[in-house]
């Protein structure tokens, strides 16, 4: 394949694709509108699973560098009803297929492995359009533009690639996460630290939730689940850290203190982090020279599954485009089809009703029960 790719956006997927057509000797450069790899944080942790975020760290011949970042004993789980009684304490030894690592360090493997030059940072897009026979020009801000045969949309939840293939835009899920962190948390919470545990806590309640991850040394990432409008969040003065902290944990008044000082006793102040959705099943036409993957594709709120699907995205085009070097659209159609297909059941599994945080059996005893029957291991995390 003599045409080179044009990747936009430097996440998981993007940085994937990038790999993988760099194994198999494909010129491709990736546009990020990060001024650089260090512009802001990462994110936490993730579990990336044997089914698709590892195998795709495998088709980018990455696999030693991904276990030398594996958090040991991050796999442990923990779910709790609401009064702090534990129904689950499951612990990690080392069989799961979830492991967990730190999203940033995950990002900095796939960057290390790619030749210098091969992201060019600071290009943030400003329009796309067609020019016809399966040629794009992308022009950013203030840095010019480029024109290319084969564009690949992997810019997240907002792509400036998806209006070439798709008239959709998301929409809010009705969910937002609120975030915070406590750090040194053995030492300065011991109450909450001894309440995570050594991985992850999920407590479960219907219209609410709180997740813990215990990340590198003995940081607490929280997030806390709300089910409620925009309109209620927009009531909340986030530039007011108390203010903001307050109103957020009396929406878990007479929860267990353990629990509740995952937000009273953050050392950072709650962000919030609505959450966005395309259409279940979003999927377009076949136009020549252009495709999207991840987020940009087919975003859903926080399921597990993110993450893991974007990487596996960006390792199947790459794959599909060795495999049809002398027919783009056909290595287009290939993998689109496949990814359209996966991306809708991942959405739809059986039980994600119940599962819903605004379903009356959102509770700590039906989410053991709902894996129990899947005959699936507990440890699923929002990524």
């Amino acid at each position: 394949m003599h045409t080179p790719v044009t990747i936009i956006g430097a996440g998981l997927g993007g940085l994937t694709l990038a790999r993988v057509l760099h194994v198999h000797g494909i010129p491709v450069t990736v546009y990020e509108a990060e001024s650089s790899p260090a512009a802001r944080s990462q994110g936490g942790m993730l579990d990336i699973h044997d089914h698709n975020g590892q195998l795709a760290l495998e088709a980018a011949d990455l696999m030693d560098e991904f276990h030398a970042i594996i958090l040991e004993g991050r796999q442990a789980l923990r779910i709790l009803d609401r009064d702090g009684t534990v129904l689950l304490d499951q612990a990690d030894d080392g069989t799961g297929g979830r492991p967990e690592v730190q999203r940033g360090e995950l990002r900095q493997i796939l960057l290390d492995a790619l030749p210098a030059g091969t992201v060019r940072w600071g290009h943030k897009v400003s329009s796309t359009r067609a020019l016809g026979e399966g040629r794009h020009q992308v022009t950013f801000a203030d840095r010019g533009s480029v024109v290319t045969g084969l564009l690949v949309g992997a810019d997240g939840a907002w792509s400036r690639v998806r209006p070439l293939l798709s008239t959709a835009t998301p929409e809010y899920a009705g969910t937002s996460f609120v975030e915070t962190y406590l750090f040194d948390a053995d030492n300065r919470h011991p109450a909450a630290a001894k309440t995570v545990g050594g991985g992850m806590l999920i407590a479960p309640a219907p219209g609410r939730e709180i997740y813990a991850h215990r990340e590198r040394g003995d940081t607490l990432h929280t997030y806390v689940a709300l089910s409620r409008p925009l309109d209620w969040f927009a009531t909340v003065d986030f530039t007011d850290a108390a203010a903001a902290t307050a109103r957020i944990a009396e929406e878990f008044d007479g929860w267990a203190p353990e629990l509740t000082a995952l937000i009273t006793d953050g050392d950072t102040a709650p962000v919030l982090r609505p959450h966005y959705a395309l259409p279940t099943g979003h999927r377009w036409d076949r136009v020549p020279g252009v495709t999207l993957l991840g987020d940009a594709a087919h975003l859903v709120a926080p399921n597990g599954e993110g993450a893991n699907l974007a990487m596996l995205d960006g390792a199947e085009l790459g794959k599909a485009l060795a495999a049809h070097p002398d027919d783009i659209e056909a290595a287009l159609s290939e993998y689109e089809q496949a990814m359209f297909l996966r991306s809708t059941e991942v959405a739809t599994y059986e039980g994600a009703e119940l599962h819903s945080i605004d379903s009356d059996d959102n509770t700590a005893q039906r989410l053991i029960d709902l894996f129990a029957a899947k005959g699936q291991p507990a440890d699923q995390a929002p990524n």
